[in-house]
């Protein structure tokens, strides 16, 4: 009997090194796009690798050694010295590109955007990366909860356990922002350069998942410059864009700016 394309495909990408640890639902979804469009198998699955770097692959330049990283954070939070803690979970939120970008703002980013909100009980983290290691940076009540989700079941893994080490009320969990939005209320939701590898992946996908986040307000950044480094008009382009994105919506929309990366608060409820 002939094997079923699809499954080869899924296979083949989840049987590689680099994209083993990806969600199955993503590597099918995309697959199965790539399948119809491509003149063989080979090409598709050439053409999803492709993909999967461009919305996730990119921002992560090695194996993340999620093991290890478990017990540096394990035995620095419980010899209870705060400032290694923090040093260490820098050093971890450096080997991702898009929180190594917002290190250098990692004072004043959060303090800075949390100070338009008021009191925030619940955050969204949608496709998170290691931001949820910046909650020791973020001005929320010690009782908030944090519920961050991304493509990746190892990094998810290692989320959790910080959340557990950390004791706060805080949950991560596998999710496919191509197919829908997590059924998670929040105060606010986090879309942390998020939009622009979405839609890598799935076309015209970014205005639904706004609509369907449960969450009032939101928090939409940007990069202002490639992962090489060159900024060639991005923020003008995107803050164009995503303004004309949401137009029609009738949102109010606050922009903040920082070193890489520029933020929008929007306002669901002004309409």
């Amino acid at each position: 009997m002939q094997k079923d394309p699809l499954e080869m495909l899924i296979g083949e990408i989840k049987g590689s090194k680099k994209y083993r640890h990806v969600a199955e639902s993503v590597v099918r979804r995309i697959g199965l796009r790539e399948l119809t469009h491509r003149k063989n198998l080979k090409e598709a699955i050439k053409a999803t690798k492709n993909k999967l770097h461009q919305i996730g692959g990119a921002f992560v330049e090695f194996e993340m050694p999620y093991a290890r990283w478990k017990g540096e954070l394990e035995t620095v939070y419980k010899s209870g010295g705060r400032a290694a803690f923090l040093e260490v979970c820098k050093r971890i939120m450096a080997s991702h590109a898009s929180t190594r970008e917002r290190l250098a703002d990692i004072n004043r980013f959060y303090p800075a955007i949390f100070s338009h909100l008021g009191t925030v009980n619940a955050v969204l983290d949608l496709a998170c990366g290691l931001n949820p290691l910046m909650l020791p940076w973020m001005p929320l009540p010690d009782h908030a909860t944090y519920y961050g989700c991304d493509i990746y079941e190892d990094m998810i893994d290692f989320l959790n356990f910080f959340f557990q080490l950390t004791g706060r009320d805080g949950r991560a969990a596998v999710t496919d922002l191509g197919q829908s939005a997590p059924p998670v209320e929040a105060d606010v939701a986090l879309l942390l350069k998020t939009l622009p590898c979405l839609e890598q992946s799935e076309k015209n996908r970014s205005l639904p998942l706004l609509s369907n986040t449960k969450a009032n307000r939101l928090l939409v950044s940007f990069p202002c410059q490639s992962l090489g480094g060159r900024a060639r008009g991005m923020a003008q382009n995107y803050d164009q864009q995503f303004r004309n994105l949401i137009a029609p919506m009738g949102w109010s929309c606050q922009r903040l700016d920082f070193s890489h990366e520029m933020v929008f608060l929007v306002d669901k409820r002004n309409m």
